[in-house]
């Protein structure tokens, strides 16, 4: 009940009006302890001189983004630029072997970023998982990519494997991960797809177009096998009408964002002030909350971006890749939390949805999330932290489905039967809340720290209750209503869009 009911228009204002109010009033506290922070001795390594003409330094504590956008950033601009002028001569030229130089250019980039060696090291993956393909035995295809997967995050394989990479540089090891990573989980995608279709007959040579698709390769997103052997196999790919322009538009999206972000870290430490619990303790609880928020936020931003980049050279290559990971900001159920849609949709396609059927039921529900997880776990590598993160979230998923069963219990289904549809959203909404407070607890374990996560969650649940507790959970309550009037919003779009495509 509830879900396409509207709220009064003064409701909904009054929403928003708390809300950003509460937002603007923590951002304050947050940016003034950035600036009182900026010269402690605990911040010199990772608050570096930034736009020196107004005296503001920069949080550079992610390595990653910082290469990215530094070191990095002409080899990255170079090899996708590249990519993109081969694609369009090929298409031009020969089309029908598009696939096949897109392949070639994608081996000789990591011929040449990771050395002869290493490119061997994933051919022989790729050929043992489709030997393996051969068989038509989906659980040999899935335990064999489970075990190429382990020995890529696992010593003593994993110590042996990374000495296959010719030199050392920055993004050595972050470049070794992601390639051996995306390689091992594009074969085994293959190797099911070809026991799921015996009459097709794949050749090793579509396992290679596609595995070295070079956007791909390294950072994804990964495609399904069947999704991009039927888009890359269109001889005359046609573009839809306005493709063009959407195309520029994401790519103007994902500059747009660079920018906010390195503008945001001029003036919010929100990576290097958790480092420092004695300084994050000081902080007014509003600010920790935003700050706890901001990290969560900023690796939703920084996957956007990365696939945004990617997914905009992908769309010029006619492909339909994964679309970035939905904002935290929209994400009030464990069900819909993902980093990483690409991951998110192969672990749906052959591990969580093969077991779980409809997800209606408790016990199939339960050994479908451990099994997802248990897989999440080896790809982000085996340690305490992510043992800790994967339990968390594999209750969080199975606890919402145990509070939708009890919620169509006959009595408390009868409490809600007899409320309007307005209160039964606002109570829903209520339940929103707390389990968005659950999701960025349980991904702050993993996201930043143990020891701050315990930080925000002492302040926020026991000396902060019950006026903080209370205060933060209904500014979030507020959030989560804007966030289910936008949904109905385009629910309602959506169905006039179809009612007008319906034949007469």
């Amino acid at each position: 009940m509830g879900i396409k009911t509207a709220l009064p228009a003064a409701e909904l204002g009054l929403y928003s009006l708390v809300l950003s109010g509460a937002l603007a009033y923590a951002g304050r506290g947050l940016l003034e302890a950035s600036q009182d922070g900026a010269h402690r001795k605990a911040f010199r390594e990772s608050v570096r001189p930034g736009w020196e003409y107004i005296g503001r330094k920069m949080d550079v504590a992610d390595f990653e983004w910082v290469m990215w956008f530094t070191s990095f950033r002409n080899i990255i601009v170079f090899a996708l630029s590249g990519h993109v002028l081969f694609a369009k001569l090929c298409t031009m030229v020969a089309p029908q072997l598009r696939s096949w130089m897109y392949a070639v250019y994608g081996a000789l980039a990591v011929l040449g970023t990771m050395g002869p060696w290493y490119l061997g090291l994933l051919l022989a993956h790729c050929v043992s998982l489709y030997v393996a393909s051969l068989l038509g035995q989906p659980w040999l295809c899935l335990g064999l990519g489970l075990a190429s997967l382990a020995s890529f995050k696992l010593d003593p394989l994993i110590s042996w494997q990374s000495g296959f990479v010719t030199g050392t540089f920055d993004l050595q090891e972050v470049l070794f991960h992601g390639g051996s990573g995306f390689t091992v989980l594009r074969c085994t995608s293959f190797a099911l797809e070809s026991c799921a279709h015996p009459d097709r007959r794949y050749s090793l040579g579509d396992l290679l177009k596609y595995n070295f698709y070079l956007p791909f390769f390294f950072f994804g997103p990964i495609m399904t096998f069947d999704r991009f052997h039927a888009q890359m196999s269109q001889v005359e790919p046609v573009r839809r009408e306005g493709e063009l322009w959407r195309i520029r538009a994401q790519a103007g999206l994902s500059v747009v964002a660079i920018m906010a972000v390195d503008i945001f870290f001029h003036f919010f430490y929100i990576l290097t002030i958790p480092s420092d619990l004695k300084f994050a303790n000081r902080l007014p609880d509003s600010a920790l909350a935003v700050l706890a928020y901001s990290n969560l936020v900023y690796d939703w931003v920084k996957a956007a971006v990365l696939f945004g980049v990617v997914n905009t050279v992908a769309r010029l290559d006619h492909l339909d890749p994964p679309q970035p990971p939905k904002c935290i900001t929209a994400l009030y159920v464990f069900a819909e939390t993902h980093f990483d849609r690409g991951i998110n949709d192969w672990l749906c396609k052959y591990v969580y949805d093969h077991i779980g059927g409809e997800h209606s039921e408790v016990i199939p529900e339960l050994g479908a999330t451990v099994a997802t997880f248990a897989i999440t776990t080896l790809w982000l590598g085996p340690c305490d932290i992510v043992y800790l993160w994967s339990f968390l979230n594999c209750f969080g998923l199975n606890f919402e489905l145990w509070v939708q069963k009890l919620a169509e219990w006959g009595p408390l289904a009868q409490i809600e039967a007899s409320l309007s549809e307005q209160m039964s959203r606002r109570v829903r909404a209520l339940f929103g809340a707390m389990n968005f407070w659950a999701i960025i607890m349980y991904n702050l374990v993993s996201l930043n720290s143990l020891e701050f996560t315990e930080l925000v969650a002492r302040r926020l649940l026991l000396t902060g209750f019950p006026p903080t507790t209370l205060a933060i959970l209904f500014v979030t309550y507020c959030g989560v209503q804007l966030v289910k009037e936008r949904e109905r919003t385009l629910a309602l779009e959506e169905e006039q869009k179809q009612d007008k495509e319906k034949p007469e």
